[in-house]
């Protein structure tokens, strides 16, 4: 206990967690192992921090007076908003007056929470993917750098090969610069540490490869901290680092770069000229003999009393960076802020919202060369251990084909009109629109993807059926899915069909009383199915004479006997809300038919689920049979 606690109080966390597990394996009621594992705890396992911060107020509700802070900060990054206030909001209570640095840090901390809490509420539609086990470890990895082919990566890493070994004050190895090149879409060659002299026994770090990859913007522990420049060697080696300037490098910390295409500006974050120490974003341009010019901040209206740091401009003039202040969801945030040529000053910054921002740190965001996609540092619940790299896609619309054909015989139907209700990933409602073409009954539509969408088809505005489509999430312009619905039509009016061999005719067909689709096991009925119940009650009593049998089906997964009962239940689902409505018991018939009546065969998820469900056929009443 207390090595660990010497560990701890140096903040070498990595070192003293497994002390503290060895005593809370032999006490588990140790109240200040469970507490101080627990805040150690917080950057490699966010879950169990929290069961051990919660299991030691459980044991010892003032083991620490500092307790509701770091239940804070533990339900906070675990997505736990309105406790993480409640917890802050009592420690407030007991801050002392005096300690105005605390109370400030604690009611930004709240805001905070309140922050994360709404963007959370409203997600972005965007698709965050780990970059996967060959290059994220159980360690830290950050900073990528791409290169204009999108096949070389340079990246960060404190994992155990790096040349510093575990030398660094906190425990953690040294940063080095690693590489890897690209073999497949998402696969990438085992990494290894850059050859050359990029890596020295401190800290390094990859900043930006520019000048057609010839030349290399990096990080390095010297001096407190500067920015470097590296040239790559005819052998295909980085050459030794310079400093970039002395203009942009002082003997404060400078912490990370982004310079433009035609190398004539930078833009880079430093501590030096701040009133408390926090880094600020400056910009510097060439004069004309080649050296660099004078140092400007950019304003209070992108530096913050907070660390803003890891600036990166796009090529349409906006700024990213990373911001602990602004409105931040917790930790770093990426923000954008476009620059305004009237009033010649940056416009207010803009959180890229959740699920790019996390509760915790996200930091050196990257537009890949073309701006299609990014990459992102991140501590995310499910990583592979600290900050891992993730790339972000904004989700594209997918084009969705195919044609619409008579669940009996297959022949196809023109006319069909078919409307993709959806929503957006912060809930608003999305809709898409076409009709099967005269000639084909083909259909089109382009619609937004990763989601589900209820598909209702219907001819002369007369509703025939709702069916549900899962559409992948579509990452580029170009994806096609071919999507063709079956439906079933009965004997009182006119259509004109077609046959797969061009062949057209008319047949006497309208809609039948549509079905009505389950989810896997369930009997509860949808939301669209109450719909299609009602609209079945309307025209019933409407029609007085019209006897109906419910019949229950179910798709082959289970049984032959569990699918009986299940598909009774689903008979009598649609029977117990026809009955609330006031259709009479006498003028309705259940049965059940299990697996035994597939619409479709059982050869897909999609044509299982139209098997999952309960149909309706029109029966004469008893007393029409009598007379």
């Amino acid at each position: 206990m207390r090595t660990a606690n010497r560990f701890f109080d140096r903040e070498n966390y990595r070192a003293a967690i497994p002390l503290y597990e060895e005593v809370i394996a032999s006490n588990p009621d140790n109240a200040t192992a469970l507490y101080r594992a627990g805040i150690s705890l917080l950057t490699f396992d966010k879950e169990r921090a929290a069961d051990y911060l919660y299991r030691a107020q459980a044991l010892k509700p003032n083991v620490d007076r500092d307790l509701n802070y770091w239940l804070g900060r533990v339900d906070h990054i675990n997505y736990r908003f309105d406790s993480a206030i409640e917890n802050w909001q009592e420690y407030q209570q007991d801050i002392p007056r005096r300690n105005e640095y605390r109370r400030e840090e604690v009611a930004q901390l709240i805001q905070q929470a309140r922050n994360a809490k709404r963007e959370t509420a409203n997600p972005k539609d965007v698709f965050v993917k780990n970059l996967g086990g060959t290059v994220n470890t159980a360690f830290s990895e950050h900073s990528p750098v791409i290169s204009s082919d999108y096949n070389y990566l340079l990246f960060t890493s404190r994992s155990e090969g790096t040349a510093g070994a575990r030398a660094a004050e906190d425990g953690e190895y040294y940063e080095d610069i690693y590489e890897t090149n690209r073999i497949a879409e998402d696969e990438w060659q085992p990494t290894r540490i850059v050859s050359g002299a990029l890596n020295s026994s401190g800290h390094d770090a990859s900043i930006q490869l520019f000048d057609n990859d010839t030349k290399l913007l990096l990080y390095q522990s010297v001096n407190n901290g500067d920015i470097m420049v590296s040239e790559r060697q005819a052998d295909g080696s980085w050459g030794e680092p310079r400093s970039i300037s002395d203009e942009v490098n002082t003997p404060d910390f400078e912490s990370d770069a982004y310079i433009t295409p035609d190398g004539q500006t930078l833009y880079y974050s430093t501590s030096h000229n701040s009133e408390n120490g926090d880094l600020d974003i400056y910009v510097v341009r060439r004069n004309e003999n080649g050296t660099w010019g004078t140092p400007r901040s950019l304003g209070r209206s992108i530096n913050t009393p907070y660390d803003d740091d890891s600036p990166y401009l796009a090529s349409d003039g906006s700024l990213y960076f990373a911001s602990r202040g602004h409105n931040t969801m917790g930790g770093y945030d990426i923000f954008y802020a476009e620059y305004d040529s009237v009033a010649r000053r940056w416009a207010r910054p803009v959180n890229l919202g959740y699920p790019i921002n996390t509760p915790d740190d996200d930091t050196y965001y990257r537009l890949s060369p073309d701006g299609t996609y990014a990459y992102l540092s991140s501590y995310r619940i499910g990583g592979y251990g600290e900050k891992d790299i993730y790339t972000i896609n904004y989700i594209k619309s997918a084009e969705v084909e195919g044609q619409v054909f008579t669940q009996a015989d297959s022949l196809l139907i023109p006319g069909v009109e078919l409307v993709f209700n959806g929503l957006q990933a912060d809930k608003r409602p999305i809709t898409y629109r076409d009709v099967t073409k005269p000639d084909s009954a083909n259909y089109d539509v382009q619609v937004l993807s990763g989601r589900t969408y209820q598909v209702q088809l219907s001819m002369d505005n007369q509703v025939i059926e709702t069916q549900e489509i899962e559409i992948p999430v579509v990452l580029d312009d170009t994806t096609t899915v071919r999507r063709d619905f079956y439906i079933a039509l009965s004997d009182t009016a006119t259509a004109t069909l077609i046959a797969r061999d061009g062949t057209r005719g008319t047949r006497s067909t309208a809609f039948a009383m549509q079905p009505v689709y389950f989810d896997t096991d369930e009997y509860e009925l949808r939301p669209e199915s109450i719909e299609q119940l009602d609209s079945i009650a309307r025209i019933m009593k409407e029609n007085p004479n019209i006897n109906i049998s419910i019949e229950g089906h179910t798709d082959s997964r289970a049984s032959d006997s569990y699918n009986e009962t299940l598909g009774q239940n689903r008979a009598d689902a649609a029977y117990d809300y026809l009955v609330r409505q006031g259709i009479s018991p006498k003028r309705l018939v259940t049965v059940t038919y299990g697996e035994r009546r597939p619409a479709v065969p059982n050869t897909s998820a999609e044509n299982m689920q139209l098997n999952r469900r309960t149909e309706f056929k029109v029966l004469p009443r008893q007393d029409d049979v009598a007379q």
